[in-house]
C-alpha cells in the first residue's frame, strides 16, 4: 500500500491572492493578500521562503512569528494563524496595508487630515508604551515599514523581527544588516563604546521622531533632515524635538509623551482621539455616559473619516442597541453612518436592526423611526415592509400620543407605494376613516386629509371612486379651518381621478357651500377649485370627443406615476409643513388648558346655529396665531394641472396659523348669530362630540349634527331614489361615506350615489335625540314649577310656631 505525504500549503485554511505583492517592507518578509477559504474573508498573509545560507535570517524571522503570535495588543498587528515548514514561513494576520502604501493612496485624494494623523501616531505611541513599560520590550525597528493601516484607517505596529528584551534576557539587539533599516538607528548606537547613558526606551523614541518626520514629510533622506521640521504640525514641534534630541537621557518616556500631547491645545487633544478612546472603552462606561456620547456623536461624524466610520462607529453601534440597550439615541448617528454603505451592505447591516427596532414598545424609538424613514425606506423590499413593518406601525394610529398619530399619517406617504392591496385599500383606508373623522387634534384631521389626497394615485380604481370624494367632502365639513382647506386641495390635487358626472354631481355642489365659508382662505381656495373643474367641463362641453383623454385616469389602475398635482403635492408633505400638532405639544406642556371658540361653518337658514365649540386651546409658543393674508393668483391658466401643479401648497401652515386671528367682513356677520347660541345648553358642538367617541371606528356612524334634520315635506323624493348616470354602486361599504356630513338646505335632503349605505344607525340616534331634547325639557319644566312655589312661600313667609296672628 503506498502512502502519499500531504502537502501542509494546500491543507493550508488560506490561501494567496494572484495579484502581485504589495508594497512590501525591507526585511526578509513578502506581504501579499490572501483570503479565507471557507469564507473569503480577506487578509493579510506574510510569506518568509527559507534559503540556504540565510540562517540568520531564518532564526529572525522565526523569532518574529513567535513574538507576534504571543503578543496580543489592539494596537498590534493581530495574528490569526501560521504555516511553519522546512522551506517557508506564514503568518496570517488581519488585513492591512503598509503606511507608505495608504499614504500614497490618500495624497491623490488629498491626503491625510490632522485628526486621522493625530489618531495614528496615538495608536503607535500607545503600543510602544505598552512594549516598553508592560513588556520590556525594545522594539528596536519603529519606522515607517513597521506600521501597517487597517480598513477602518487604525494604525498597528508590526515588524517586529528585530525585537529583544529590555532586561538583557536572550542577548543583545539582532544584527539588521539592512541599510534602509539601520538609518533610523539613534546616534549613540554609532558610537560604538555603549558608554551613553540612556534609558530603555531612548532608541525607541528617536525613531519615534523619524516615523513622525516621515509621515508629514515624506520619506527621510539622512539624519540629518530631522533638524527641520518642516510640515510637522506647530503644536507638536515642540514634542517631536524632545524625541529628536542628542541626549539620549531628556528623551521622553511614550507615556509621558502621550499626556504631553494630549494636554489642552496638544496635538492629540481634539474630538477624533476622544471618540476613540470613548468607543475603546465602552464596555465599561456607565449606561448615562454612553446616552451622553451617542446623542453627541451625530454632530462630529461629518468630520470624521468614511472609513473609520463605517468600520469602527458602526459595529459599536450596533453593539449598542443589541447588547447595551441604548435606545433611540442610536438611530440618529447610526443612519448617518449608513449614508456611507452601498445598498447590499445596507441590506446586511441596517436593515435587520431597522426591522427589530419597529417592534419596540419605546415612544421614542418610534417617533424617531418615522421621523427618518425617508431615509432608509429606498432599501426595504415590498414582503419586509408588509410583513414585518406595516403590522407594527398601525399601532401608531391607535397611539395617544398626538405627536406618533401625526408622524404615524405622514411615513404612509412613504411606505404607501410598497403596501400591498389589503394593507394599502382596506387596511389603512379604515385608519384613515377614523383618524379623519374622530381625531381630537385638529390638525392630525387635516394631515389625514393631505395623506391622502397624496397616495390617491396607488389607489386602486374601485377604492378611488368609493373613498375620494367622500373624504374630501367631509374634510370641507371639518370645524378646523386648515381641514377644510385641506378638503378643497385634495379634490384639486386629485382632479383627474374624478369622472366629469362626478365633478358636476358631487365636487361642485361641496365647493359651492364653502364660498360662503367664514374664512377667506377656504374661500379663495374654494373658487380657485371651482374654476378648475369648471373649465374642464366647459371644454369637454365644447368637445366631447376629449371626455375619454380627460377621464383616462378614473378607471386606469394604481400607478406611482398618475396624478401630477398629487405627486408634486408629495414633497410639501415630508418637507413643506411642520406638524402643527408638534408644535403645540412641545410648547409649554403644564400650562393649563383655556377656553377657546373655533370657528364654526355656516348655518343653513331653517337650522339653528350651534354654539361656538369650546375646545381645550393648546400652549403655543406666542400669545397669539399670527395673521397672515394669502394673495391671490392673478393669472388663470387655461390647463387645471398645470394651475394645481403652480399652486403653492406649502401655505397650509401659516393658514392653520392665522385661523384663530383672521377675521374679514363675511366672519364678523355671522358672530353675533353664533354668539346668540352660545348659551343654549341644547346644543352640543362636533369637537367636543369626538373626544367622547370610542377609539375604534365604525363604518356606520357618521358625523354628529347639533340638532335633528327636519323631515322632508311629503311626496318629496330624496336625492338617492334618482339615477344621477354615475357608476353602479360598489359591493363594498364605503369607510368614508358612512362617516360623511351632508348638510340640508330647508327641507330639501341632498344625498348622493352613496345614499345606498345602512342609515338606520342615524334614523336611531335621531330618536335618541329627540328622546334626550324631550327629557331636557321636561327637566326644566319641573325646575321652572320648584321657582314658583319657592316664590309663594317668600312672599307669604313662613308661620312660626307660638305667635299670635294679626288682624
Amino acid at each position: 500500500m503506498w502512502f502519499f505525504a500531504r502537502d501542509p500549503v494546500r491543507d493550508f485554511p488560506f490561501e494567496l491572492s494572484p495579484e502581485p505583492p504589495e508594497g512590501s517592507p525591507p526585511g526578509p518578509w513578502v506581504l501579499h493578500r490572501g483570503r479565507k477559504k471557507t469564507t473569503g474573508s480577506l487578509v493579510s498573509i506574510f510569506v518568509y521562503d527559507v534559503k540556504p545560507g540565510a540562517e540568520e535570517q531564518t532564526q529572525v524571522a522565526k523569532a518574529a512569528f513567535k513574538r507576534l503570535k504571543t503578543l496580543r495588543h489592539p494596537n498590534i498587528l493581530a495574528y490569526i494563524d501560521g504555516l511553519e515548514t522546512d522551506k517557508c514561513l506564514h503568518v496570517v494576520t488581519e488585513a492591512v496595508t503598509p503606511l507608505g502604501v495608504y499614504l500614497k493612496a490618500r495624497a491623490e485624494g488629498g491626503g491625510l487630515k490632522e485628526l486621522e494623523l493625530s489618531w495614528g501616531l496615538h495608536q503607535i505611541v500607545k503600543a510602544l508604551s505598552f512594549l516598553v513599560n508592560d513588556c520590556s520590550l525594545i522594539h528596536n525597528n519603529v519606522c515607517m515599514a513597521a506600521v501597517f493601516v487597517d480598513r477602518a484607517g487604525e494604525w498597528k505596529l508590526g515588524g517586529l523581527d528585530y525585537m529583544y528584551s529590555a532586561q538583557g534576557n536572550g542577548g543583545g539587539p539582532p544584527h539588521k544588516g539592512i541599510p534602509e533599516l539601520e538609518q533610523y538607528d539613534p546616534p549613540e548606537l554609532a558610537d560604538g563604546s555603549g558608554r551613553a547613558v540612556r534609558e530603555k526606551w531612548s532608541a525607541d523614541m528617536w525613531r519615534l521622531g523619524c516615523l513622525i518626520w516621515e509621515v508629514f514629510n515624506g520619506p527621510l533622506p539622512r539624519a540629518a533632515a530631522l533638524r527641520n521640521p518642516g510640515k510637522i504640525p506647530k503644536s507638536l514641534v515642540p514634542h517631536y524635538c524632545e524625541l529628536v534630541g542628542a541626549n539620549p537621557k531628556v528623551r521622553p518616556n511614550p507615556a509621558r509623551f502621550l499626556q504631553n500631547c494630549r494636554a489642552p491645545g496638544g496635538f492629540m487633544n481634539n474630538r477624533f482621539v476622544e471618540t476613540n478612546l470613548f468607543l475603546e472603552e465602552i464596555q465599561i462606561k456607565e449606561p448615562a455616559e454612553k446616552q451622553k456620547f451617542f446623542q453627541e456623536l451625530s454632530k462630529s461624524l461629518d468630520s470624521f473619516p468614511e472609513d473609520f466610520c463605517r468600520h469602527k462607529v458602526l459595529p459599536q453601534l450596533l453593539t449598542a442597541f443589541e447588547f447595551g440597550n441604548a435606545g433611540a439615541v442610536v438611530l440618529t448617528p447610526l443612519f448617518k453612518v449608513g449614508k456611507f454603505l452601498n445598498a447590499e451592505e445596507y441590506q446586511q447591516k441596517i436593515i435587520p436592526v431597522v426591522v427589530k427596532m419597529f417592534s419596540s414598545t419605546d415612544r421614542a424609538m418610534r417617533i424617531r423611526l418615522l421621523q427618518q424613514m425617508e431615509q432608509f425606506i429606498q432599501y426595504l423590499d415590498e414582503p419586509t415592509v408588509n410583513t414585518q413593518i406595516f403590522p407594527h406601525v398601525v399601532h401608531g394610529f391607535l397611539d395617544t400620543n398626538p405627536a406618533i398619530r401625526e408622524q404615524t399619517v405622514k411615513s404612509m406617504l412613504l411606505l404607501a407605494p410598497k403596501l400591498n392591496e389589503t394593507n394599502l385599500n382596506v387596511e389603512l383606508m379604515k385608519h384613515f376613516a377614523r383618524l379623519q373623522a374622530k381625531d381630537e387634534q385638529g390638525p392630525i384631521r387635516c394631515n389625514t386629509t393631505v395623506c391622502l389626497g397624496k397616495i390617491g394615485s396607488h389607489l386602486s380604481a374601485s377604492t378611488r371612486h368609493r373613498v375620494l370624494t367622500s373624504a374630501f367632502s367631509r374634510a370641507t365639513k371639518d370645524p378646523f379651518a386648515p381641514s377644510r382647506v385641506a378638503g378643497v386641495l385634495g379634490f384639486a390635487a386629485t382632479h383627474n381621478l374624478y369622472s366629469m358626472n362626478d365633478c358636476a354631481h358631487k365636487i361642485l355642489p361641496v365647493l359651492c357651500s364653502l364660498t360662503v365659508d367664514p374664512e377667506k382662505s377656504v374661500r379663495d381656495q374654494a373658487f380657485k377649485a371651482i374654476r378648475s373643474f369648471l373649465s374642464k367641463l366647459e371644454s369637454v362641453s365644447e368637445d366631447p370627443t376629449q371626455l375619454a383623454e380627460v377621464e383616462k385616469d378614473v378607471h386606469a389602475a394604481s400607478s406611482p406615476g398618475m396624478g401630477g398635482a398629487a405627486a408634486s403635492w408629495a414633497g410639501w408633505a415630508v418637507t413643506g409643513v411642520s406638524s402643527l400638532t408638534s408644535k403645540l405639544i412641545r410648547a409649554h406642556p403644564t400650562a393649563a388648558p383655556a377656553e377657546t371658540s373655533v370657528p364654526q361653518r355656516p348655518v343653513p337658514e331653517g337650522l339653528p346655529a350651534p354654539a361656538p365649540t369650546p375646545v381645550p386651546a393648546m400652549p403655543t409658543t406666542s400669545g397669539h396665531w399670527e395673521t397672515q393674508e394669502e394673495s391671490k393668483d392673478t393669472e388663470e391658466d387655461s390647463s387645471a394641472a398645470d394651475r394645481w401643479d403652480d399652486e403653492d401648497w406649502g401655505s397650509l401652515e401659516q393658514e392653520a396659523e392665522s385661523v384663530l386671528a383672521q377675521r374679514d367682513d363675511w366672519s364678523t356677520g355671522n358672530q353675533a348669530s353664533r354668539a346668540g347660541q352660545a348659551s343654549n345648553p341644547g346644543h352640543r358642538s362636533q369637537e367636543s362630540d369626538w373626544s367622547s367617541w370610542e377609539a375604534e371606528g365604525s363604518w356606520e356612524q357618521d358625523w354628529q349634527e347639533p340638532s335633528p334634520p327636519e323631515p322632508p315635506p311629503e311626496g318629496t323624493r330624496l336625492a338617492s331614489e334618482y339615477n344621477w348616470g354615475g357608476p353602479e354602486p360598489s359591493d363594498k361599504g364605503d369607510p368614508f361615506a358612512a362617516l360623511s356630513v351632508h348638510r340640508e338646505t330647508g327641507a330639501q335632503s341632498r344625498r348622493d350615489s352613496w345614499g345606498d349605505d345602512n342609515w338606520e344607525g342615524l334614523e336611531t340616534e335621531s330618536r335618541q335625540v329627540k328622546a334626550e331634547l324631550a327629557r331636557k325639557k321636561r327637566e326644566e319644566r319641573r325646575r321652572e314649577m320648584e321657582a314658583k312655589r319657592a316664590e309663594k312661600k317668600a312672599v307669604k313667609g313662613p308661620m312660626k310656631l307660638g305667635t299670635r296672628k294679626l288682624d
